[in-house]
């Protein structure tokens, strides 16, 4: 039986959350079979299996922290169990002629009077010869937090196996039950009474946010911008492109619309993809504009970036928004994805809100909070009422070197390239 080490995983990570055992003890698995997921401070990480075997154990329960070069799980190579094979084949082959003899040399046993004739029992004693009740990790975590006992549950599985609606039911029938003892109550809790409190550690991406948001907005003094922008004419230019490019097997929102926009907007005011140093005394402007999206993925909120945008078409920004938002919702983005943003941008449009105010994502100079764009009424130039696609932004600077002038011009800029959206041919290269 050999111990599987947690693997160094870099970035000088010394610990990781298990998330989910893909696996069982006593399961069989193949060489890079997907063992088990486990969270670190930047992303999630799948582990593989590193050659075929049976799982014998597993050391770290689902929701515990495991250390990195510390044992994971046990397993057993496939060429160990063939020989184990081997070994108890050779003791079931030996002749009826050489049991008789054992058995003729064993004294006859009297049983004791004292010993009461029942059934056969089990002829080891403690929890080597409890029958343990099949069910996942998950399962197991359900169990407990539900104060119950898994052998009293039924399960529904291959094998009797335990799964979470067996378990859901279980519970279910325990509150609908009515009490032996109180049968005045019909089952209901007393008066006052409620369940315990879930408790959830905070961990893996959502711990690293918790503590960046709070060092953002207690040392970047913040300051917020808003604006509408008429995006009628971008809506119905992407209209007109979206065949072009799913014929191409991709995908076109707004967003490379917006960051295309905003690196023509940096060129012109620079200061905005610009970086404090921790000391507060230099401003450092960088050569590329790296674009920052917020993805709200299963693990938490993730801001991977595109690099050099302003040297990208919009077909080129559209593949590498594809490519990220998918990566980040999977939780695997890469670590060269996560580092090296300039400014970043939100679509809480895409989950419905109108308005915010961002926190930066800290050193970046800025970050804009893009609304749900909606049909209202506006005047035109003759005064006549016309319907309008407007989109609400809302902008938040870092006021130790970044004015509302600065800002308001800067976002004029942008403004205008995605209410004329043409004009953005003229930088193309």
């Amino acid at each position: 039986m050999s111990d599987f080490l947690l693997p160094d995983i870099g970035e000088g990570i010394v610990e990781c959350e298990v998330v989910e055992w893909r696996v069982a003890e006593g399961d069989a698995i193949e060489e890079d079979q997907p063992i088990v997921e486990v969270m670190t401070d930047k992303a999630l990480v799948e582990i593989t299996a590193p050659e075929a075997g049976t799982v014998t154990k597993l050391y770290v329960p689902q929701g515990k922290i495991a250390k990195v070069h510390a044992p994971l799980y046990a397993y057993q190579g496939a060429e160990e169990g063939a020989e184990k094979v081997v070994e108890e084949s050779s003791e079931n082959t030996r002749s009826p002629a050489s049991d008789a003899a054992d058995i003729s040399k064993t004294p006859p046993s009297t049983p004791s009077p004292s010993v009461e004739q029942s059934a056969p029992q089990c002829p080891m004693e403690g929890p080597a010869c409890a029958v343990k009740t099949p069910a996942s990790p998950a399962v197991r975590r359900l169990v407990r937090e539900h104060r119950l006992v898994l052998a009293d549950i039924a399960g529904s599985g291959k094998d009797g196996r335990v799964l979470k609606e067996d378990v859901l039911a279980h519970v279910k029938s325990s509150h609908t039950a009515p009490s032996d003892t109180a049968p005045h109550t019909q089952g209901k809790p007393a008066a006052g009474q409620s369940g315990p409190a879930r408790v959830e550690p905070l961990r893996g991406v959502r711990a690293v946010m918790a503590r960046r948001m709070v060092e953002a907005a207690t040392t970047i003094p913040h300051f917020h911008y808003g604006e509408e922008v008429d995006v009628t004419e971008l809506l119905a230019l992407r209209e007109r492109l979206k065949p072009r490019v799913e014929a191409l097997g991709e995908r076109l929102t707004l967003m490379p619309f917006f960051m295309k926009a905003l690196a023509l907007a940096v060129a012109e005011h620079p200061i905005l993809n610009a970086q404090l140093n921790a000391e507060g005394d230099e401003l450092h402007y960088f050569a590329q504009c790296n674009i920052g999206m917020a993805v709200d993925s299963k693990a938490g909120l993730l801001v991977p970036n595109v690099k050099a945008v302003e040297q990208l078409s919009l077909l080129d920004i559209a593949r590498q928004v594809s490519r990220l938002t998918q990566a980040a919702r999977e939780g695997r983005v890469d670590q060269a994805d996560l580092k090296g943003g300039t400014i970043s941008i939100s679509n809480i449009g895409a989950l419905g809100g109108t308005y915010a105010a961002p926190i930066i994502n800290a050193p970046e100079a800025a970050i804009v909070a893009i609304g749900k764009t909606q049909w209202l009424p506006r005047f035109d130039a003759e005064g006549a009422v016309q319907r309008r696609a407007i989109m609400t932004v809302t902008w938040a600077g870092d006021h130790r070197f970044i004015d509302g002038g600065t800002i308001a011009r800067f976002c004029n800029h942008w403004k205008a390239s995605l209410e004329a959206p043409e004009t953005m041919l003229l930088h193309l290269a």
